[in-house]
């Protein structure tokens, strides 16, 4: 028997809890794979959009696919190593569109190299990138949505940080994947009850440019048989799940690891 006095106060109805209209986004590695995919998502949902990424990076394409949009988009060249292009990266994307309030990290490298045998400077480079680079960019995020009174950050990690790929020697890359969900958790108990929610997003194998390299294809039809869903991901399929966790509509949802991987990591 249910109680009326379990029933909410207020209730709230969000029957247009996806868009993004008015909404400032910042995302890194948005000129190309998933970043870029996130990007158009997040533009056709009506936000202005920075692109943060290396400075010799071909955004032109990318720039023009947001501005179909009817939405403000601007690049700026910026490496996520650097505490200092972060900040300043926040500081003209507030200048040039207004206050920021969304933000993906989508900015990583991988490689691989059996572990008996890994330079410590492949190690090192990867997690500067992957983890330190996620952080650095949060951090910068962060500082400018607590000013502005509310945020959604979205982190960009992998199903690699749940599930080891068989045949990948890339221990780094996988721990690296695991560390950045855990830092997404722990961030968003941080800022829970300061207007900030952050989020990971796990895509599972997915065809972006680093995967459909011609010495791959032979590894991604594996992995597309040993997908539930017998295919790899196209890599506008992450717009949908990130527009989600960045909008209105996952208000209640912070500090969680999304999946979306075609069913690989089912249990």
């Amino acid at each position: 028997m249910s109680s009326s006095k379990h029933a909410p106060s207020v209730t709230r109805k969000y029957s247009n809890g996806f868009d993004l209209s008015g909404r400032v986004a910042l995302i890194t590695g948005g000129a190309s794979g998933i970043g870029q995919a996130i990007a158009f998502a997040v533009a056709e949902h009506g936000a202005d959009v920075a692109i943060v990424d290396l400075p010799n990076a071909d955004a032109g394409a990318t720039l023009d696919g947001l501005t179909e949009y009817g939405v403000r988009a601007i690049f700026i060249g910026a490496s996520v190593e650097s505490a200092t292009d972060m900040q300043r990266a926040v500081e003209r994307t507030e200048s040039e569109l207004g206050p920021l309030t969304l933000a993906v990290n989508a900015a990583g490298i991988a490689n691989a190299a059996p572990a008996e045998d890994m330079p410590i400077d492949q190690w090192n480079r990867l997690y500067s990138v992957d983890v330190a680079g996620v952080f650095l960019s949060c951090q910068a995020e962060a500082k400018a949505m607590l000013r502005n009174g509310s945020g959604s950050i979205v982190n960009i990690a992998s199903m690699s940080g749940t599930i080891v790929n068989r045949g990948l020697q890339q221990c780094h890359y996988n721990s690296a994947k695991a560390a950045v969900k855990h830092l997404s958790a722990s961030m968003a108990m941080e800022w829970a009850q300061r207007g900030i929610r952050v989020n990971a997003l796990s895509p599972g194998y997915t065809a972006t440019p680093m995967n459909t390299r011609p010495e791959m294809v032979d590894s991604m039809a594996v992995f597309a048989a040993e997908t539930p869903m017998a295919r790899i991901a196209d890599p506008a399929e992450m717009g949908g799940p990130a527009v989600f966790l960045l909008s209105d509509a996952a208000s209640f949802v912070t500090g969680i690891d999304l999946l979306v991987d075609g069913g690989f990591c089912a249990q």
